[in-house]
């Protein structure tokens, strides 16, 4: 280990310039990943005018992306760790280009679902190559928490941006637009990737790959959200959806029991049994069930209830995205961490989104943009900040930097099993929701506006219960102020080689 790294380097001098603007590239790409989850839902309905597929094939549209991108994740942690995250960071950025592009131009529906799954699939490569890159540029940085508060606010505002950009184009341009723009965010990101990241660097030895361990993860997750996905639509009681749940939790099951047992394991268990990587990833899993209620419902608020055009409606959300961007660079600060802790920063950032959520419950059939909904928009925006900056920067914490692909793949399938569940579940929520106050009332224009707002404070009421549970698993998990000080200050001070 040398006393000095190039990550060690002053922010004034070329080196720590570069670290900046490899940290932009970065960003870049974890955008284009974050923001497709959102984009094209807004860019749906055209869709499905355009191709005239029913609106049962309408999910698989989103459904066929979050498959690919939830099952593969940690395959692609691992294909970074054996070949290098700046290969997979390249690979992943032209595939995922190439796939965009399918799907902009496609010109019937099934080739829409395999450009939507090649875009997932990608997107699994890509996403913990550029998590990895960050994790070993700022390894020895004092401004690591700040590198990872940048990071944070892309990944938390991501969705949010996605919808402003989506509603944009697709209202001044066409729903194809809202794919073809990821052409343009990866032509920026190769070039940049290519002068400024560092040589690739593969992992040495003889290189091995977890067979059994990667079937094993892949069709469990594969079910698990498979099963989620389609009780949107069949219910609960459907018997695929309860074979799939089932299959995916055994088979998960059977992956840890594997993953203990092989030599060379996909997901080696120190990685998820440290105390602040583990509870980062679990905090990560409950938090992102919440987080698709303000971007989903939110958006079926404004749009259905008060009116709002799709560009309108992202428009509103642009609070929330600056909220999310303050909130995480203050929290991803020395001072911060320093003085408050994993402990606080996550369970109060998750408190507040919390009472955002609460806050939304408040929604009427012609409430006050700045009464009804700027309020939890800033709360929930701040906690969100909180969140992902901490959350995010200790996931990779303390990693050997031949683990840092493995180690980003875990937190990424966190935040994408946990937002597929949440979809599932909060719209099973709003679904009941809407038709017990129907079944209970006469059926007028006013009783079903009233229904949807009861559907919505449902759903609400349960994201806070969600973000109330994240919080009470960082007061309880995360260790002390202390303990997490001082793990920041040892990856400000150690080199971590790739």
């Amino acid at each position: 280990m040398s006393d000095r790294s190039p990550q060690a380097a002053s922010t004034d001098t070329p080196a720590g310039r570069q670290q900046w603007l490899i940290l932009g590239v970065i960003s870049i790409a974890q955008l284009m990943v974050v923001l497709d989850s959102t984009i094209v839902n807004i860019a749906l309905p055209a869709a499905q005018t355009d191709l005239q597929f029913d609106d049962a094939q309408r999910q698989w549209v989103v459904t066929a992306y979050s498959l690919a991108f939830g099952s593969l994740l940690l395959i692609g942690g691992r294909l970074n760790d054996m070949f290098g995250s700046k290969l997979g960071f390249l690979v992943g950025l032209v595939g995922f280009a190439a796939a965009s592009a399918l799907g902009g131009w496609a010109p019937s529906y099934e080739v829409l679902i395999v450009a939507r799954a090649a875009q997932g699939a990608f997107g699994a490569l890509l996403a913990p190559a550029a998590l990895a890159m960050l994790t070993v540029t700022f390894a020895a940085s004092p401004d690591r928490g700040k590198a990872f508060g940048i990071f944070g606010a892309v990944a938390g505002s991501g969705a949010a941006v996605g919808l402003l950009l989506g509603g944009t184009l697709t209202e001044y341009l066409s729903w194809r637009w809202c794919l073809y723009v990821n052409v343009f965010f990866a032509v920026l990101a190769v070039i940049g990737g290519l002068r400024l990241l560092p040589a690739n660097e593969r992992e040495s030895g003889k290189l091995s790959f977890d067979w059994p361990g990667s079937v094993l993860a892949v069709a469990g997750i594969f079910f698990v959200v498979f099963g989620f996905a389609r009780s949107e639509t069949e219910g609960w009681s459907d018997p695929v959806t309860l074979v799939s749940l089932i299959a995916g939790i055994v088979l998960v099951i059977g992956f840890v029991v594997a993953e203990r047992l092989v030599r060379h394991p996909l997901l080696p268990m120190n990685i998820l049994l440290d105390r602040v990587r583990g509870t980062s990833y679990l905090v990560m899993l409950i938090a992102a069930i919440g987080m698709f209620a303000v971007f989903l419902f939110v958006t079926f608020y404004v749009q259905q209830v008060l009116g709002y055009t799709p560009i309108k409606s992202g428009f509103a959300f642009l609070p929330m995205v600056v909220a999310i961007g303050v909130s995480a660079q203050f929290n991803g600060t020395p001072a911060f961490q320093n003085n408050l802790g994993s402990k606080i920063q996550v369970g109060v950032g998750a408190l507040l989104a919390a009472a955002g959520m609460l806050l939304f419950t408040g929604f009427g059939a012609d409430s006050s943009y700045l009464t009804a909904l700027l309020p939890g928009l800033v709360l929930s925006g701040l906690g969100l900040g909180c969140i992902f900056a901490v959350a995010m920067g200790s996931s990779t914490m303390g990693v050997e930097a031949h683990q840092a692909g493995v180690a980003s793949a875990t937190v990424n399938t966190a935040q994408q099993v946990g937002g597929s569940i949440g979809v599932a579940l909060l719209s099973s929520v709003s679904a009941s929701a809407a038709t017990d106050y129907v079944t209970s009332h006469a059926t007028t224009a006013d009783v079903m506006v009233q229904a949807q707002l009861a559907a919505y404070d449902a759903v609400f009421i349960w994201s806070a219960v969600f973000f109330a549970a994240a919080a009470l698993v960082a007061f309880t998990l995360y260790p002390s102020r202390r303990v997490t000080a001082q793990m920041a200050a040892e990856n400000e001070h150690v080199a971590v080689h790739m």
